[in-house]
C-alpha cells in the first residue's frame, strides 16, 4: 500500500515538473518572439531613418519623403523615438517643411510626440524661420489639430521672426497666442522689447515697462534689457532711471543670475507664466510711432545738473581716490563678478547711446560714477565717451582720453582710433588724422580713409593723398564707389588751380582718369552721378573739351534720360568750361540741347549764358536771358551783371556799365571784388584813368577791401600813363585797404613795419612769405608791396586816410554825388 501511494506521489511529481518545464518553454518562446520582433522594428526603423537622413543630405526630397510615408504604412508599432534621428537631422540642417511632414505622418498614426523630438521640431522650426523668410510656422501651427505649442515654443518663434525683422509673422505669433491664451512669461517679455526696438517704437518700450513693472519683481537681468532698448530708441533719461535701479538692486545684494554652460546669462528666479490680459503685443505692433515720448506713462526722470567744472578738473576727479566713496565698498563687498559685468554692460550702453545723442556731459556723469562704483572702465566704455566728447567738438579732451587710455595699458579700440581719426579729417587736422589711421591694426570698412582723402581734396594735397591710397592698398581694404569719386576729385586735375593746362598735363590726367576707371570696373563698381561729376570737372580744368562732350553722352545714358532732373548740374559743369574755352557757339548747342532734353536751366545756368553772350558780344541776348531769368522766377545777382558789364565794357561803352552798377547799388545788390576788378582790367587796358580813380572810390565808399588783382590793375594803369609817383602812393593805398578794411592796420600794429617792412634781414621776405600757408594771402602781399615800395625809396604811407591821392578820389566824388550827376564818368 505504502509503495503504492510512494509510487503515485512520484509520478504526480513528475508530471507536475514536466507542465513547469512546459509553461516556462513557452513563456521563454514568446519572449523570444517579442524581442526579436522588437529587434527586427528597431533595426528596420533605424535603417529606415538612415535612409532619410541620407537622401535629404543629397537633396533627394521625394526620396525621403516616399521612404518616410512607405515607412509610416508598413511599420504598425512606431513611436515618437522611430523619428529622433531624423528630428536631429532637420534640426541641424535646418529642414523645417520635412518636420511638418514627419508631424503630419505622426498625426495621421496617433503617435504621441515626447519631449526629445518637440525640442528638436522647435528648433528646426525656428531656425527655418531664420534662413526662410517667406517660410510661415504660424500658419502650420493654425493648421495643427492635435499639437499645441508650450508657451517656450512660441517663445523662441517670436524671436526668430523679431531677429529677421518680419513684423507680419510676429504679428501672426501674438495673435495666435492671444487666441489660445497661452499667456506671458519674462522671455516673452524680451521677445516683445526686442520688436519694439526693431520697429523704433519707443511709447511701446514705456507700455512693456509698465505691465512689465506690475506683473514681476525688479529683477538685474530684465532691467539691463530695458535699459539697452531705452538707450537703442534715444531715451537716455528712461536709461539713466532704469541703471540707477540696477545700481540700487545690487548695492542691496538683491541678486538672481547665473551663467549657463554657454556662458550666457540668466535669472535664477522662477519664471512663471503670467496670463493673457489684453491684446499687449497687438498694441506694440499698432501703436505709432510718437515725437512726444514725454506724455508716455513713464514721467520724464529727474536728472541732477552736473557740476559746471572744467573738462581737465573732471579728468582729474576720475583718478581721485577720494572719489571713491561708500559706494565702492558696497559693491566690492560683494563677491559676485557676474552682476558687476552686467551693470558695466549697462553703464557701456548708455555712454555710447550719449555719444549717438550727442550728450557727453551725461557720458562724463556716468564714467564718474563707474569710478565711484569701483567699476573699472574697459577700453569699450573710453569708445563711447570718446566719441560723445567728439560729437561736440571737444577734440582736446578727446587726446587727453586717449593718452589716459595708454597709461592704463588699456587697449586701444579700432573703432576709437577710427572715430577720432574721421573727427580730425573733418577739422582738416591731416597730421592728426593720417597717425590715427595708421594706428588702426585692422580696418574693414574704408570711412576712415574716405574722411582723410575728403579733407586732402580739400586742402589740396594730392601727395598726402597717395600716402592714404597707398596704405589701402597694402592692407588690402577695397575701396567703395565715394572712394572712387574722390579719387577723380583728387587726381583727374594735373596742373590746376596752379598752372594752366598743357599737352603734356592732359595726356597725364587722361593716363589717371583711365586707370581709376579700370579700377572701379575691376572692383564691379559702375560711375555714380558723383564721380562722373567729379570726373567732368577734372576733364574741364584741364581743358579737354572733347572728352567733356564724350563724359556728358555717358551721363545721358547712365542719368539724364532716365531722370532729367540730374541734368542740370551736369550741364552746367559743361557750359561752365566751355565759356572758360571761349567757345561760345558749342555752349550755345548745348544750352539747345540741354532745354529739348527736358532739363530745367536754374540761375547758375543763366549766369553761365549771360557771361557766354560777352564772348559773342551780343548784349541784346544777354538782355533776353535776364528777362528770361526773371521770368522762370530766379533774380539777377551780382555775377548776373558782372557778366552784363562785361560785355558793355568790351564795347567800350562806360558810362552804360556805370549806370548799371549804380543800378545794382540801387537794387539792393551786395557788390563784390569780381564785379570792380571788370571795371578795372578793361579801364587799365584802355587808359581809362578816370574810371580806374572812379571805381577805385566807389569800392572805398561802399567798403569793398581789394584784392591783388585790384592793386595791379591800378598800378599798371597809372605806370603806363607815365604817373610813377601817383602809382606807388596808389598801390600804398589800396595795399592797406586790402590788409584792413579802414587801411589803418600799421598804425595799430607796428610790429608789422619794423619786422617785415623796414626790416633789411634778407630772411623778413620768407617770414612773409609764411603768410601764405596761413591762408593770409592778402595780409601777406600788402606787406611785400609795401616793403618794395620802401625798397625803392618812397615814404611809408601809415594810414590811407593821410594819402594826398585818396583825399582828391573822395573830394571829387563828394562833388559829384552833390551835383547828382548820372551821366557817366567824364566829369568825375
Amino acid at each position: 500500500m505504502y509503495k503504492h501511494g510512494l509510487r503515485a506521489s512520484v509520478a504526480l511529481r513528475s508530471i507536475s515538473t514536466c507542465k513547469l518545464k512546459c509553461h516556462h518553454y513557452q513563456y521563454v518562446h514568446k519572449a523570444e518572439i517579442e524581442f526579436s520582433r522588437n529587434l527586427t522594428t528597431t533595426t528596420i526603423g533605424s535603417s529606415v531613418q538612415l535612409q532619410i537622413v541620407k537622401a535629404l543630405h543629397s537633396g533627394e526630397r521625394k526620396k525621403a519623403s516616399h521612404l518616410l510615408l512607405d515607412f509610416g504604412h508598413r511599420s504598425h508599432s512606431l513611436s515618437a523615438d522611430d523619428f529622433v534621428n531624423i528630428f536631429k537631422y532637420c534640426a541641424e540642417s535646418p529642414d523645417p517643411l520635412f518636420v511638418m511632414e514627419i508631424w503630419r505622418l505622426m498625426e495621421s498614426k496617433d503617435i504621441s510626440i515626447n519631449n526629445t523630438c518637440s525640442s528638436l521640431m522647435t528648433r528646426a522650426l525656428c531656425k527655418g524661420v531664420c534662413i526662410n523668410k517667406d517660410f510661415s510656422i504660424m500658419d502650420f501651427l493654425a493648421e495643427s489639430r492635435h499639437f499645441y505649442p508650450v508657451l517656450p515654443l512660441y517663445n523662441s518663434i517670436l524671436r526668430s521672426y523679431t531677429e529677421i525683422q518680419n513684423l507680419v509673422q510676429a504679428r501672426k505669433c501674438l495673435d495666435l497666442m492671444e487666441k489660445q491664451m497661452i499667456g506671458k512669461s519674462e522671455v516673452t517679455y524680451t521677445a516683445l522689447l526686442k520688436l519694439a526696438v526693431v520697429q523704433k517704437n519707443l511709447p511701446a518700450v514705456h507700455i512693456i515697462w509698465q505691465e512689465y513693472i506690475k506683473l514681476y519683481s525688479m529683477s538685474i537681468v530684465p532691467l539691463r534689457k530695458f535699459v539697452w532698448s531705452f538707450t537703442r530708441l534715444g531715451d537716455l533719461k528712461s536709461a539713466y532711471r532704469t541703471l540707477q535701479q540696477m545700481v540700487s538692486l545690487v548695492m542691496r545684494g538683491n541678486i538672481s543670475i547665473a551663467k549657463t554652460v554657454y556662458g550666457k546669462l540668466y535669472s535664477t528666479r522662477l519664471d512663471i507664466p503670467v496670463p493673457s490680459n489684453g491684446r499687449l503685443g497687438s498694441t506694440i505692433l499698432d501703436i505709432r510711432k510718437s515725437k512726444q515720448h514725454d506724455s508716455c506713462i513713464l514721467s520724464p526722470m529727474y536728472l541732477p545738473n552736473i557740476v559746471s567744472a572744467s573738462k581737465e578738473q573732471q579728468i582729474i576727479c576720475m583718478d581721485d581716490k577720494k572719489a571713491k566713496s561708500g559706494e565702492i565698498n558696497g559693491l566690492n563687498g560683494k563677491k559676485h563678478s557676474l552682476p558687476m559685468k552686467v551693470l558695466r554692460w549697462s553703464f557701456n550702453d548708455i555712454i555710447h547711446g550719449c555719444a549717438n545723442e550727442k550728450n557727453y556731459m551725461l557720458a562724463w556723469k556716468l564714467i564718474l560714477q563707474m569710478q565711484s562704483l569701483g567699476l573699472q572702465p574697459s577700453s569699450h566704455t573710453y569708445n563711447g565717451l570718446i566719441r560723445a566728447i567728439v560729437s561736440q567738438r571737444r577734440f582736446g579732451d578727446a587726446m587727453r582720453m586717449l593718452k589716459k587710455m595708454q597709461q592704463e595699458n588699456l587697449k586701444l579700440v579700432d573703432s576709437t582710433l577710427a572715430t577720432l581719426s574721421v573727427a580730425f579729417s573733418r577739422e582738416l587736422q591731416l597730421d592728426l588724422a593720417e597717425s590715427l589711421l595708421n594706428q588702426i591694426s585692422e580696418c574693414l570698412y574704408p570711412h576712415p580713409y574716405n574722411a582723410l582723402l575728403a579733407s586732402c581734396d580739400a586742402l589740396n594735397q594730392p601727395e598726402r593723398a597717395v600716402r592714404v591710397f597707398a596704405k589701402m592698398r597694402k592692407i588690402k581694404l577695397l575701396p567703395d564707389m565715394r572712394t572712387y569719386e574722390l579719387l577723380f576729385s583728387l587726381f583727374g586735375i594735373v596742373n590746376a588751380p596752379y598752372e594752366d593746362s598743357n599737352m603734356l598735363s592732359q595726356v597725364d590726367a587722361a593716363k589717371r582718369i583711365n586707370a581709376i576707371e579700370r579700377d572701379m570696373a575691376n572692383n564691379g563698381f559702375q560711375h555714380s552721378y558723383l564721380s562722373l561729376k567729379n570726373l567732368m570737372k577734372s576733364l574741364g580744368e584741364e581743358g579737354m573739351i572733347r572728352e567733356l562732350i564724350q563724359y556728358l553722352h555717358v551721363a545721358e545714358n547712365l542719368f539724364l534720360f532716365s531722370n532729367p532732373s540730374l541734368g542740370t548740374d551736369m550741364f552746367n559743369i559743361v557750359l561752365h568750361y566751355l565759356v572758360e574755352a571761349q567757345e561760345g557757339h558749342m555752349a550755345i548747342e548745348i544750352f539747345k540741347k540741354m532745354k529739348l532734353c527736358g532739363c530745367h536751366p536754374d540761375s547758375t545756368t543763366y549766369n553761365i549764358m549771360i557771361d557766354c553772350c560777352s564772348i559773342i558780344r551780343s548784349y541784346r541776348s544777354a538782355s533776353l536771358l535776364i528777362s528770361m531769368m526773371i521770368r522762370e522766377g530766379f533774380c539777377p545777382v551780382a555775377c548776373t551783371y558782372t557778366a552784363l558789364v562785361k560785355i558793355l565794357l568790351e564795347d567800350e561803352n562806360f558810362n552804360e556799365a556805370v549806370d548799371v552798377l549804380e543800378r545794382i547799388k540801387l537794387d539792393g545788390i551786395k557788390l563784390d571784388v569780381l564785379l570792380f576788378n571788370t571795371f578795372l582790367r578793361q579801364a587799365c587796358y584802355r587808359g581809362r584813368i578816370d574810371v580806374i580813380e572812379f571805381i577805385v572810390e566807389f569800392m572805398h565808399q561802399e567798403k569793398v577791401q581789394p584784392d591783388p588783382a585790384t592793386c595791379g590793375y591800378v598800378f599798371s594803369a597809372y605806370v603806363n600813363s607815365s604817373f610813377h609817383n601817383t602809382a606807388i602812393e596808389a598801390l600804398q593805398v589800396l595795399s592797406l585797404r586790402m590788409m584792413s578794411e579802414d587801411g589803418n592796420i600799421l598804425k595799430e600794429r607796428k610790429d608789422l613795419v619794423d619786422e617785415f617792412i623796414l626790416n633789411e634781414d634778407l630772411a623778413s621776405e620768407s617770414h612773409i612769405f609764411k603768410l601764405f600757408e596761413d591762408s593770409e594771402d592778402e595780409v601777406a602781399t600788402g606787406l611785400l608791396n609795401l616793403r618794395w615800395c620802401a625798397i625803392i625809396g618812397f615814404p611809408l604811407c601809415e594810414s590811407a586816410d593821410r594819402s594826398l591821392w585818396a583825399k582828391r578820389l573822395e573830394l571829387r566824388f563828394q562833388k559829384r554825388l552833390a551835383s547828382g550827376s548820372r551821366k557817366g564818368v567824364h566829369d568825375f
